[in-house]
């Protein structure tokens, strides 16, 4: 469904329309060359609050700030022209009420330009998700394992197991009926993921959730293999980009101590241009 060949962008109603057909391609970035890259690939680019374990070396979700998620929105913004863009709202930033919701949701949207924001939480959040979608902000819903509450869940464990899945199944149809335009599903058991996709009406993104799901979302920084030691069983390595990195350095480190580099190509001449610049 990506909008390509100057298509008009896409928008929430257009994802919310994609239910059951073409799976929905989804990817995280946080950098404006990271969403230059995707752009063209994806139906939904999401900058998510992994910005903070990603690129700021956080060890949960949890320390990201309102200001964190504008500042990497605005710098996802310079970078996007078709795909959907949609932004976290970190912990701490919609729990305590709608109006907190729509207050932080209001001004991500007035200053990054983004089309939609993410909350976790099904049941507990959807008098807030109908709050904002009646005052025109998109919400797309996340439920499943939600990071931000990972001190309550004890770890990073997988959802929905037995009964538990009647418990994400209505948090799922929750954000549903509430207006919540997508839902994401994250680590649950690939039969509940089945599930809920077949039960409700709007399309589900899968992270570690299966292939039944309406869509796909990875951390780009996962897919791409940034990390040489995380590896969670969901993920897929298209690249293994920090191996290729890690010896580009050590090979540039190794030239700069025996002199290597900068070779005779890399360096300018002291003989004048023709505009004053050096001929080298």
């Amino acid at each position: 469904m990506s909008a390509t060949g100057g298509a008009k962008a896409i928008v929430p109603p257009d994802i919310a329309a994609a239910k059951g057909g073409q799976p929905l391609v989804c990817l995280t970035a946080y950098t404006t060359p990271v969403a230059r890259l995707v752009d063209p690939h994806c139906d939904i680019v999401l900058v998510g609050d992994s910005v903070g374990m990603v690129l700021h070396g956080l060890p949960s979700t949890l320390g990201v700030t309102l200001d964190m998620m504008i500042m990497h929105g605005k710098a996802v913004r310079r970078g996007m022209e078709q795909a959907l863009m949609v932004v976290d709202l970190p912990f701490g930033s919609y729990e305590e009420s709608p109006e907190q919701a729509f207050r932080s949701a209001a001004r991500v949207m007035a200053e990054t330009g983004c089309a939609a924001v993410k909350l976790e939480g099904g049941e507990s959040m959807a008098a807030t998700i109908r709050f904002l979608v009646a005052r025109g902000v998109p919400v797309m819903a996340h439920v499943g394992l939600t990071p931000q509450a990972v001190n309550a869940f004890g770890g990073y464990r997988v959802q929905g197991k037995g009964a538990d899945g009647d418990r994400v199944l209505r948090d799922a149809l929750a954000t549903a009926e509430a207006g919540a335009f997508s839902v994401v599903l994250e680590k649950v058991p690939e039969q509940l993921a089945r599930r809920i996709t077949e039960e409700v009406s709007i399309p589900t993104i899968g992270i570690g959730a299966s292939p039944a799901c309406d869509g796909q979302i990875l951390v780009v920084d996962d897919m791409l293999g940034m990390f040489t030691s995380f590896r969670p069983k969901f993920v897929k390595r298209y690249a293994e980009l920090a191996e290729n990195a890690e010896a580009a350095v050590a090979a540039y480190a190794e030239d700069v101590r025996t002199r290597r580099f900068p070779a005779p190509e890399h360096v300018f001449g002291d003989v004048p241009g023709p505009k004053g610049e050096d001929k080298g």
